[in-house]
């Protein structure tokens, strides 16, 4: 009888499968078109796909949350903060776009809540959580029967410095409970109990804006399995959906974050501890850092125009995939996205009703994918493609075969900028990293990303359409909790307390997810006195002694000059300020292995030199010119073999051309590493 574990991740174009049976190691992995109008039809289409997994344990990767923030649906949201800070969300920051170079021509965008939705309620806290005025239940009921009366039935509440108690907002849920039941609400002390009023109210908010969409989606889902799943959460871990549903923020990048969590244990298995991810799919680009085997994180995020501060894989994502339009700008320029065909009606060459020319057409159009996708289970009409490209190409005066390559061209530069976001800007070298690229589109460009980057190599992991759906199996059950405690003397006795705090929380929660044993992180976030942001470090476990103590402060001057160039460690006129204390709780699961494919013993004589690849067919592809090109089935290709450049190497979920001066090598785990030809 097989025991199966199931990953399933939901994108914008396909919804991919992947089912280990813990008994035998064997993978089962499947790809289905989503279903934007219901994401749960395409959800159950693919376990259907799979066969009997009644008694499969599931771990689900959603877009829903993601594309609410993405598309702008944030509808009859409601505020309740502290007497005298109501214009909160209309201040906001400083910052502006692009620069202060920007700042005339900026314009804010609307608010998450406008200020006519924004109620206030007397009572005050001071820093430390101190009652400095009672909390005023009249204004608090007053609010409560205000947002009935208006049908609002989301709502945020964040107060002043609930992070350091959280008693008024408790009791605000409490007055929203009695006089507006139908209300969700979410509170800051609940979703980030952490200082900087504005970020916690933004994050609040989002929280509360996503939170009825996922409970309904969530429960229909439930509903449907007839069980309950896990869900992935953008920090790395995953959660019951039973818990995930009370902090659905803790969502936005699910997909994202299982895809670079995958790519990175296929990487180092085989030997590449530090790469760049690049997840392509129909609908965007999502890229990440891997440094020694571990995606960075961040607290700084955000999805689309709304800053995130909770825990979470460090993203960039850009509207480049698949099903990219291609436009002519009001200039008359070409443009690529980020508008997106998505799945329905999807490209011209789905033959589903597309008007507009895609990425994935002009593919079609210079041969470099095949006329099907999935093995021939979706057809393409390449009639259509031909139809619109040339059609386009007539307003830009190009011919089609240009048009074409600019397409594509446009598509790589978007991704290649992503890919400077989260490297360049960070202070990092991209010439030092391969690049794993993975999803249904994302090896399509390897070549061009290559020669644009200095890239040294790009490796394409075994069935990388669906390397998200396997991330989502990789993953430890986890939850992350924060304290702010700004001191510049933190007391022993007090790092112990918030700490011991903090570790019994998660270990509640681990403990209603099933784990008896479970495995806590600790970190804290320092800064030298004076200056507005912080530097996460990691904290030690066991006892918190003097010397507990000097190996935090260790870290935070040796990561401040890693990051800045410099530090104060032996200078007493900067002292260094404790901000946040943070645990995450982690509960540890068995990771599918990823087997070599052909036994390795390490004793024995070097390899014979790889020999070249025979091709199963060739067709005509343009690579600058019409070449009469090798098509090769991945499947035929062993650790060792291969492939030269023209040629474009085919499998069930992706495609991947070849370039001239280019040369793919399979490695002992079915990895395809491509580098410059030198030869």
């Amino acid at each position: 009888m097989r025991s199966l574990r199931i990953g399933v991740d939901t994108g914008g174009t396909f919804t991919d499968v992947v089912a280990v049976d813990e008994h035998t190691g064997d993978l089962i992995t499947v790809k289905t078109p989503s279903t934007p109008a219901n994401p749960a039809d395409g959800f159950m289409t693919g376990l259907a796909k799979v066969g009997d997994v009644d008694d499969a344990s599931v771990v689900h990767g959603t877009t829903v949350a993601t594309n609410q923030l993405l598309e702008d649906r944030i509808d009859d949201l409601g505020f309740i903060t502290t007497e005298g800070f109501e214009y909160i969300l209309e201040i906001a920051r400083q910052s502006v776009p692009d620069g202060y170079g920007n700042s005339y021509f900026w314009v804010k965008p609307p608010r998450i809540v406008p200020v006519h939705r924004v109620r206030t309620v007397g009572g005050r806290l001071d820093h430390r959580g101190g009652e400095v005025r009672p909390f005023d239940e009249a204004q608090a009921v007053e609010a409560a029967r205000w947002f009935r009366g208006r049908g609002v039935t989301s709502i945020g509440v964040c107060f002043l410095h609930s992070y350091a108690n959280p008693a008024h907002e408790r009791r605000m849920r409490e007055v929203i409970a009695r006089e507006h039941p139908e209300a969700v609400v979410s509170l800051s002390s609940d979703v980030l109990r952490e200082y900087r009023e504005y970020e916690r109210s933004i994050t609040t908010l989002v929280d509360a804006a996503v939170k009825p969409a996922m409970q309904r989606y969530l429960a229909n889902l439930s509903q449907r399995l007839g069980r309950q799943f896990s869900v992935m959460k953008s920090n790395g871990g995953i959660l019951s959906a039973a818990e995930v549903v009370h902090q659905p923020i803790t969502t936005v990048l699910s997909g994202p974050a299982a895809g670079a969590l995958g790519a990175a244990l296929i990487a180092s298995t085989a030997g590449h501890p530090s790469v760049i991810t690049l997840d392509g799919g129909g609908t965007s680009t999502d890229v990440a850092v891997v440094v020694d085997g571990e995606p960075s994180i961040t607290t700084e995020g955000s999805v689309g125009r709304y800053p995130c501060k909770i825990p979470m894989i460090d993203i960039v994502t850009v509207g480049a995939g698949g099903g990219s339009v291609a436009w002519i700008s009001p200039e008359g320029t070409l443009k690529v996205g980020p508008k997106s065909a998505g799945a329905d009606p999807g490209p011209l060459c789905y033959g589903r009703g597309g008007t507009e020319v895609t990425v994935t057409d002009a593919h079609v159009f210079l041969g470099r994918i095949p006329p099907h996708l999935l093995g021939g289970e979706i057809p393409l009409d390449v009639e259509a493609s031909r139809a619109g490209i040339n059609a386009l190409a007539e307003k830009l005066d190009l011919t089609p075969e240009r048009l074409a390559e600019g397409i594509l061209e446009i598509s790589a530069f978007n991704q290649s900028n992503a890919i400077r976001q989260i490297t360049v800007k960070r202070g990092l070298d991209v010439r030092d990293f391969p690049l794993v690229t993975f999803g249904g589109s994302g090896p399509l460009l390897a070549c061009r990303l290559m020669d644009i980057l200095g890239l040294p190599a790009v490796i394409v992991p075994p069935d990388p359409g669906t390397v998200s759906a396997f991330g989502l199996l990789t993953v430890d059950v986890k939850n992350d909790y924060v304290r702010t405690y700004v001191t510049r003397e933190l007391s022993l006795d007090s790092a112990a307390d918030l700490y011991g705090s903090l570790e019994r929380e998660a270990a509640t929660a681990l403990e209603r997810e099933g784990f008896d044993e479970p495995v806590f992180a600790r970190s804290a976030d320092l800064r030298y006195y004076g200056q507005a942001y912080e530097v996460r470090v990691p904290a030690p476990a066991g006892e918190i002694s003097e010397e507990w103590r000097e190996e935090v402060l260790d870290r935070f001057h040796e990561a401040h000059e890693r990051l800045y160039g410099y530090a104060y460690r032996d200078d007493p006129r900067h002292a260094v300020e404790w901000v946040n204390l943070r645990v995450s709780g982690i509960g540890p699961i068995t990771r599918p292995p990823i087997r070599r494919r052909v036994a390795q013993d390490l004793l024995a004589e070097p390899a014979e030199p790889a020999e070249p690849a025979e091709p199963a067919v060739t067709r005509t592809v343009h690579f600058e010119r019409h070449h009469d090109t090798p098509i090769h089935q991945r499947r035929a290709l062993g650790p060792g073999a291969t492939v030269t450049g023209p040629a474009v190497i085919e499998e069930y979920g992706s495609t991947v051309p070849i370039h001239p001066g280019f040369t793919a090598t399979v490695d002992e785990f079915g990895n395809l590493e491509i580098r410059r030809d030198h030869s």
